[in-house]
């Protein structure tokens, strides 16, 4: 993966330009890390020292440099269908506001006085 990157980046900057913050090791790190850590770009961001934005431009950068490369792909739906020894499951993960109960005098919180002068 590093030397396919490495080669990647290096095409990419040929005619010169800025030199970004974090290596090509950096890069796929961050990569691999925001996949299998499930941590969020704010919080890679805070641990390598540049912009949330910078972290997004390097998870696409790398995520679509191995996938235009052929060799770190996944195999095809009609493949996965054919094979009858892969079961296939869905997890639902998306997260959803909880809802909090109001605050009132019922439950225990002071009622504001007004005061009159």
């Amino acid at each position: 993966m590093t030397e396919r990157l490495t080669k990647a980046h290096a095409q990419k900057h040929v005619k010169g330009g800025r030199k970004s913050k974090l290596t090509v090791l950096d890069m796929l790190v961050v990569f691999l890390a925001y996949l299998h850590d499930y941590r969020t770009m704010k919080t890679l961001a805070f641990d390598y020292g540049v912009a949330k934005s910078t972290i997004h431009s390097i998870i696409m950068w790398v995520e679509n440099t191995l996938i235009n490369c052929g060799e770190f792909t996944l195999p095809s739906r009609r493949v996965l269908k054919e094979d009858a020894s892969i079961e296939i499951v869905l997890v639902d993960v998306t997260e959803q506001q909880v809802e909090r109960p109001k605050k009132s005098s019922a439950n225990g919180t002071r009622v504001k006085r007004k005061s009159t002068l």
